[in-house]
């Protein structure tokens, strides 16, 4: 549970911070901010799977990059459905899609599983003497 509330607190951040940096994409109120980071949470979680499922050609000829479509598709969804969070076009989707993706796969990589917040290191091992 706490690993839910994590990744909805990353996906929140990574949300807010589109806000604020790609043009055309704006929170008019803390509520709707917070419904949009809920709801595009929940499709994440969803409908992005199936949708990813369904379109696995496209993604496979275009390497990769059908997955950002999906994703500014799913954001233009958020955006029709909560009032007071606004995705003006398709490329302000698309770059909102694009920031989302790499904030949250950036602050996912100090999150586990558990929920617990980690930093892996990994250290050489020394060499071994052979006498």
């Amino acid at each position: 549970m706490q690993g839910l509330l994590i990744r909805f607190t990353v996906t929140g951040i990574a949300v807010f911070l589109a806000s604020q940096v790609v043009p055309g994409i704006t929170m008019e109120s803390i509520p709707a901010g917070l419904a949009a980071v809920i709801l595009l949470a929940l499709l994440n979680a969803v409908v992005r799977p199936i949708l990813y499922l369904f379109s696995l050609p496209f993604i496979l000829v275009t390497l990769g990059l059908f997955m950002v479509i999906i994703n500014a598709l799913l954001l233009q969804l958020v955006s029709f459905l909560v009032k007071g969070f606004v995705v003006q076009g398709f490329w302000p989707s698309v770059w909102g899609a694009v920031l989302i993706s790499l904030v949250s796969t950036v602050l996912n990589l100090w999150v586990s599983e558990e929920g617990r917040i980690q930093m892996v290191i990994h250290r050489p091992k020394p060499p071994r003497i052979i006498n």
